[in-house]
């Protein structure tokens, strides 16, 4: 893992340990769809293909997360999610 690769993957780790948990979000892609957050996704890329490579991918997975965030504001859920140009819904309601 080259220089470039490691110091993205502490900042990203970084922000999932000391931001990410004080948000008071999710990724919306994680609620709507499962699996893993928009973060833990791109770490493993970067990690996997180093930084340069990670773009693309990056970009993609922001894409959906924000078409998530789209679907979801469209749907009968409260919260608030990081996509968008304003804060949109995602809590389910019962």
């Amino acid at each position: 893992m080259g220089p470039a690769t490691r110091a993205t993957d502490a900042l990203i780790r970084l922000y999932q340990q000391r931001l990410s948990p004080r948000k008071g979000w999710t990724c919306a892609h994680l609620v709507a769809h499962g699996g893993q957050s928009c973060s833990a996704a791109v770490r493993d890329v970067v990690v996997k293909r180093g930084v340069a490579r990670s773009v693309v991918p990056a970009v993609v997975r922001f894409v959906a997360c924000y078409q998530a965030a789209s679907m979801l504001a469209a749907t009968q859920v409260q919260g608030v999610c990081c996509c968008g140009g304003i804060p949109i819904p995602f809590r389910f309601r019962r």
